[in-house]
């Protein structure tokens, strides 16, 4: 602000130097006069370059920090929260707000600064000038500010509903455009292109009417102000050359012109600055949107728990249950089970028995309504999980495999791994002949989802990048469910030799996959039915072989 001070120095101080002009031709002065003035005019107005160019940098520097801070601020929140809120959010509406939110608070940073500062420092030298010159005048000045600032609470408070009316149905569209996205094999496997293209374009539609009410409002606040303004200016001029017609107040002609330019400065920045509420109004709607995320309390509670260093692998669940916020019942209920190091267990059971969730809580992406889980024998709820979580590796029913190389996304998140340990996870998921296949080998860019790879091949990669982790808890959900006979048989092997030796949680439907499994666990409406080997259930002529026997059926 001080160097902004410096650089819009000529806003008010050529008034003054125009009016001694004016004051000198009047009075017949002698033409030195004049040199100096000029003199000191050029010095001002040049001094103007290199300030600004260290306002600039100064001012869009630390715009452009807070921008990068906020998002950063936002991902590390997002970071924190938990499963279930992000299974909530729509992630077309997060990408908003870290993208179009943040955009909006720098432009209104950006807009605003320039005009809002310029008329602060022409107010106050006005002021100053005129409280020096003609003291008489100073209280005119002061009727912009009131003026300004009533015209400015009338239109917030119209428009603050407007603009948050606007946000929610940008957020629609964004997730209508998101939906849109995900479903298009689904959307074109049926024929619903014009379907799925309408959805989206009633939001757009909607977007459009709530943005033309919000223009109407902000062009009808910028008629008023602009008029409410020149009409001020006019009286300035007109009640200044009466003053000083009728004697009335001693003031010169120069001095005339002196208070009617700093009046039209003055209004012309205020104007400017009004003109910009609408953006203002919108910054400010940004930040409340951003504000959502940052005060979300569904946080995953990790500070100031213990650090997990090392991790064998025993896993004991005491009388878990977990039931959502809703309570319309338990998913899970009276959990009692001991996984031993090194042990491999099965959870079968039909559609919504809760083995997913029950996988959910290991990891401690939800935690459980009742009893505990010990890792160790020490309680979840009092360790970091975050640091448990790298001794843990899953290997879900529909790998994710980010944008990069194949490299890239087998060393993910490690530091220090070795070309070696990258060809022997290669090798042990059954992986190296697909990488030998690719034009660049495993420095061939896979698209975005890995999208350019068959499901046998993400899930081979997926297992490629759980080995080179050594990690000692593995987690299966249905990994091969969604593959063909060829590509399951691939996956097998390899699941088999990253198994070997990890205490590992395997979630299936295809039975005929865990019968080597030490133990099968099977639950039935939240709630463990059996518990033992294939052959031991198969025998006992209960659950599992109902199972079993339907789908051999």
């Amino acid at each position: 602000m001080l160097v902004f001070g410096i650089k819009d120095s000529p806003q008010w101080v050529l008034p003054v130097i125009t009016a001694s002009v004016i004051d000198i031709v009047v009075t017949h002065g002698s033409p030195q006069q004049l040199l100096w003035l000029l003199g000191a005019a050029l010095i001002i107005l040049i001094q103007n370059f290199p300030t600004n160019i260290v306002f600039v940098t100064l001012y869009m520097g630390s715009v452009r920090q807070l921008a990068v801070d906020i998002r950063n601020r936002l991902t590390h929140q997002l970071q924190e929260l938990t499963i279930g809120y992000h299974s909530r959010a729509s992630s077309s509406i997060i990408q908003t707000k870290i993208i179009r939110d943040v955009e909006n608070i720098e432009l209104m940073m950006q807009q605003t600064a320039q005009t809002g500062f310029s008329a602060f420092f022409v107010l106050a030298g006005a002021i100053v000038v005129t409280a020096l010159r003609v003291p008489a005048f100073v209280p005119v000045f002061f009727i912009a500010v009131p003026v300004a600032a009533l015209l400015v609470r009338g239109l917030r408070r119209r428009s603050n509903a407007r603009n948050e009316q606007f946000r929610h149905t940008i957020e629609h569209l964004s997730a209508r455009v998101g939906e849109m996205s995900t479903l298009m094999p689904i959307t074109r496997a049926h024929g619903l292109e014009t379907d799925a293209a309408e959805r989206v374009g009633r939001s757009a539609e909607g977007v459009r009417d709530a943005g033309l009410k919000l223009d109407r409002l902000n062009g009808s606040f910028g008629a008023l102000s602009w008029i409410s303004y020149q009409s001020l200016g006019v009286l300035c001029l007109t009640g200044a050359a009466l003053a000083s017609l009728t004697g009335f107040i001693a003031i010169t002609p120069g001095e005339v012109v002196l208070l009617s330019t700093y009046f039209t400065i003055l209004t012309g920045s205020i104007v400017a600055l009004l003109s910009l509420a609408p953006v203002i109004t919108r910054g400010i709607e940004s930040v409340k949107s951003i504000c959502e995320v940052l005060e979300e309390p569904d946080i995953e509670l990790n500070n100031g728990k213990a650090v997990v260093k090392t991790l064998d692998g025993d896993v004991r669940l005491e009388n878990v249950g977990f039931e959502h916020s809703d309570g319309v019942r338990p998913v899970l209920c009276g959990i009692d089970l001991h996984i031993r190091r090194g042990e491999t267990i099965a959870f079968v059971g039909p559609s919504g028995s809760g083995k997913s969730t029950l996988l959910n809580l290991v990891l401690g992406f939800l935690r459980p309504t009742e009893g505990r889980i010990l890792f160790d024998g020490r309680d979840m709820a009092e360790l970091d999980m975050r640091t448990l979580r790298a001794f843990v590796a899953v290997v879900p029913q529909e790998s994710v495999l980010f944008e990069g190389t194949v490299h890239e996304n087998i060393t993910h998140g490690l530091v220090g791994a070795s070309d070696d340990e990258v060809r022997q996870a290669l090798a042990d998921a059954n992986a190296t002949e697909v990488v030998a296949e690719m034009a660049d080998g495993w420095d061939t860019i896979i698209g975005e989802r890995g999208s350019r790879l068959s499901g046998g091949q993400r899930q081979r990669f997926a297992i490629a990048r759980a080995l080179i982790r050594d990690p000692r808890i593995l987690l299966l959900d249905e990994a091969t469910s969604a593959l063909d006979s060829e590509s399951e048989l691939l996956v097998r092997q390899a699941l088999q030799r990253l198994i070997g030796g990890r205490t590992t949680l395997i979630v299936a439907h295809r039975l005929s996959t865990i019968a080597s499994a030490d133990r099968i666990v099977v639950l039935d409406q939240g709630r463990i039915a059996e518990v033992g080997s294939h052959n031991e259930l198969l025998a006992r002529n209960g659950r599992y072989r109902e199972l079993v026997k339907a789908q051999t059926s």
